[in-house]
């Protein structure tokens, strides 16, 4: 009888301890997946600023890729030049 008072109360402590710390675990493995979700978009967007920093780097100090640059973006091509546009293919 004194056996079977012991492991109920060994299982009710374990209870309690599972019912105390379980969702503070589960709170935290939340929080450290979004974490690195977050890391990983830090990444990305520090990625993305060097690209950009480029990019101005050479629009303040590259003549010809500021002109390349307008003129994709205004469509004005040279005297002379010969447009080609490529056309998607029906079917693929």
């Amino acid at each position: 009888m004194a056996k079977k008072i012991k492991t109920a109360k060994v299982l009710l402590v374990a209870v309690v301890l599972i019912a105390i710390f379980l969702p503070s675990f589960a709170r935290y493995q939340e929080m450290s997946y979004k974490n690195k979700r977050l890391e990983e978009r830090i990444r990305l967007l520090g990625l993305e600023n060097r690209r950009l920093e480029e990019e101005k780097v050479k629009l303040e100090t590259d003549i010809v890729y500021i002109e390349r640059k307008a003129r994709e973006k205004l469509g004005v091509v040279r005297k002379g030049e010969i447009v080609l546009k490529e056309t998607p293919q029906r079917g693929r």
